[in-house]
């Protein structure tokens, strides 16, 4: 038996939809070879195509767990002067609402950026048109410079090719001068203190930023910007004050008794003829 993914064959022409008899008539012993396999699931017959002068496709419905929508195909075939048919092929092929599964990419093609963890080894692919031999002119002064002074180089460095690529992935990515914050910040990272610009020749366009606050140790584009630019200034009268607010919900009034402020001149007079006494002795 036969597994393929490719698609159920359709005739394309009156010519492929007319079989000869001998062919069109071997539902049976189609049927019968699909038995004597002993897969099993041999579903309800849903007709024969023909191929060629000599052989037909007859089909069947796959009952078998996991395959919906698949179909059992038989190729039955009979020379021009024979008189009956005889089995060719068996095969289990998808119809047209068949469950199949994707198609198949080769596992450099599939990883992503991030998909990266320790230990794992990626090598760039063969012929990578980022990069170029360490002996090649670059384009970037300080690379070509500094190989053609020491007499040493890098193995491999970015190509032209290699650079514009990485120059738009960051201008077009979360630290370019689009992203949301960009937009909403005062001014833009080359005009920041923290911005440490890179060398060669993307120079004028990218740094990293050195502010643990903002985007620390990310390559951000020169137009790009946050909150924490180096000359930002708080508005007047923001932070936290350095003393709590006096609060005069918090006092207590009590009310002294009428006695009390009655008697209070009488006892004021005794304390005033008590001091005279005493000064006169």
């Amino acid at each position: 038996m036969v597994r393929q993914t490719g698609g159920v064959s359709v005739a394309s022409s009156d010519e492929r939809a007319v079989a000869r008899p001998v062919l069109t008539d071997a539902v049976e012993l189609a049927r019968t070879a699909l038995v004597e396999l002993q897969e099993g699931g041999v579903g309800d017959y849903l007709g024969v195509t023909s191929e060629d002068a000599c052989a037909a496709t007859h089909r069947f419905v796959a009952d078998l767990p996991g395959y919906r929508g698949w179909q059992w195909a038989v190729v039955v075939a009979a020379d021009p002067e024979a008189d009956h048919a005889t089995v060719s092929e068996l095969a289990l092929l998808p119809g047209p609402d068949a469950l199949v599964a994707p198609e198949w990419i080769p596992w450099d093609q599939r990883i992503r950026p991030g998909d990266l963890s320790a230990g794992d080894l990626l090598a760039p692919p063969a012929g990578d048109p980022r990069l170029v031999p360490g002996y090649v002119a670059t384009g970037d002064p300080e690379i070509d410079e500094t190989a053609l002074e020491l007499g040493l180089g890098r193995k491999q460095v970015m190509s032209l090719e290699g650079r514009v690529d990485a120059a738009e992935r960051w201008h077009d990515g979360d630290y370019g001068p689009d992203s949301e914050m960009a937009k909403a910040a005062p001014s833009t990272c080359g005009l920041c203190g923290f911005y440490l610009p890179l060398a060669g020749s993307l120079h004028a366009s990218f740094g990293v930023c050195g502010n643990e606050m903002a985007a620390d140790g990310h390559v951000v584009d020169a137009a790009y910007g946050c909150g924490a630019h180096s000359d930002t200034l708080l508005p007047t009268g923001a932070g936290s004050p350095q003393f709590d607010a006096y609060d005069d919900g918090a006092v207590e009034v009590v009310e002294r008794a009428v006695a009390e402020t009655e008697n209070e001149p009488e006892a004021a007079a005794e304390v005033t003829e008590a001091e005279e006494s005493a000064s006169t002795s």
